[in-house]
């Protein structure tokens, strides 16, 4: 191996792990705020490339339907329980209707404008649009009422959860796999490499993202609220922050930060509807080697496994996913000795 060899893994490596800090990043928020370690973060991911590419054919997405069932399901659940404590019609007229005032709009959009094709852009916006409202109806759905379990119970949810998105992404999107155009097709040379377009902007719209999120967490006093959840559960409660609130919006920020992720990622390789769990299980690794509790450790660990995984894939193709997994046990090894394990009560 050269320098110019190990030069264009290394771009490689930086360019899939600017993704992959996404991802751990919305793990990490998750996980902090509702101690959730979410598995189907990759599916969120898989989702937006896929819808994209349906839009490009100039069809109505899966996503139309996936989340029109899912809002019936979430407004079924919350008849049901306010049936239960026996409020009034009008209450839970209201309730059902702020529940399916956007997912039916967003999909009536979609509906009307997917057959004329509209510039990438703005497919791109509607495809963002469309996915991440996934977040807060599968928390209402699966997590919200489990929201004082343990974090056992609520990772043997995440992998139920997982595994019925799967499920269920192959019976709205299909088996085919679909790859995306690029953003932008402009090549620029930089020594021996070459640079893509398309690298640039996944860096730019990355570090955009990441700075964005510290802002949002520093300046916004809903940053702040999610902030303080996330220190204390019980002291965000008695200051008056709903723990439900905050939950909403950390699988919200996390299913646009995936719908994001699918839309970066998709013009590099072919999606399919199981693709996101690689994806995901990667920016996971990412996350542990944070502790799912630091954010800058996190972006390092992310760039870490993506340098990984190309260099991996140089040395030993077959084998780059095993390299990179298995990465992940030594961490785990030391986090156990740095960190005894102490009974939740």
């Amino acid at each position: 191996m050269d320098l110019t060899i190990a030069g264009i893994l290394a771009l490689d490596g930086l360019t899939n792990g600017a993704v992959y800090a996404l991802l751990a990043l919305a793990t990490v928020l998750i996980f902090a705020v509702t101690r959730v370690i979410f598995i189907p973060q990759g599916e969120f991911v898989a989702f937006g490339a896929l819808t994209l590419a349906l839009l490009q054919m100039g069809k109505v997405p899966g996503t139309v339907w996936f989340l029109l069932a899912l809002a019936a399901a979430v407004v079924v659940q919350d008849l049901f329980a306010g049936w239960r404590e026996r409020r009034s019609a009008a209450t839970l007229a209201r309730q059902a209707a702020r529940t399916l005032a956007y997912p039916v709009l967003v999909a009536a959009l979609a509906i009307w404008v997917a057959p004329m094709q509209l510039p990438l852009l703005a497919q791109a916006a509607l495809t963002v649009a469309l996915v991440t409202p996934f977040g807060p109806l599968l928390y209402r759905l699966a997590y919200e009422s489990l929201a004082d379990a343990s974090v056992l119970v609520l990772l043997i949810v995440s992998v139920g959860v997982h595994f019925a998105l799967v499920g269920l992404g192959l019976f709205f999107f299909g088996a085919e796999g679909f790859r995306n155009p690029s953003f932008w097709d402009a090549r620029f040379e930089l020594g021996p490499l070459m640079l893509s377009g398309q690298t640039l902007i996944i860096f730019a719209v990355s570090i955009g993202l990441i700075v964005g999120l510290w802002l949002f967490f520093d300046k916004s006093l809903a940053g702040k609220a999610l902030r303080a959840t996330a220190v204390n559960r019980l002291g965000a409660r008695l200051m008056g922050i709903s723990s439900a609130s905050a939950g909403r919006l950390s699988f919200t920020m996390a299913a646009f930060i995936g719908a994001l992720s699918g839309l970066l990622i998709g013009p590099s390789t072919t999606v399919f509807y199981d693709t996101g769990f690689l994806i995901g299980l990667k920016g996971f690794v990412a996350a542990v080697f944070a502790g799912l509790a630091s954010y800058p450790l996190a972006l390092v660990g992310a760039l870490g496994v993506g340098l990984l995984e190309a260099f991996g894939s140089f040395w030993a193709s077959a084998y780059k996913e095993v390299i990179v997994f298995a990465a992940i046990l030594p961490v785990l090894l030391w986090r156990s000795l740095r960190d005894p394990h102490h009974e939740e009560h």
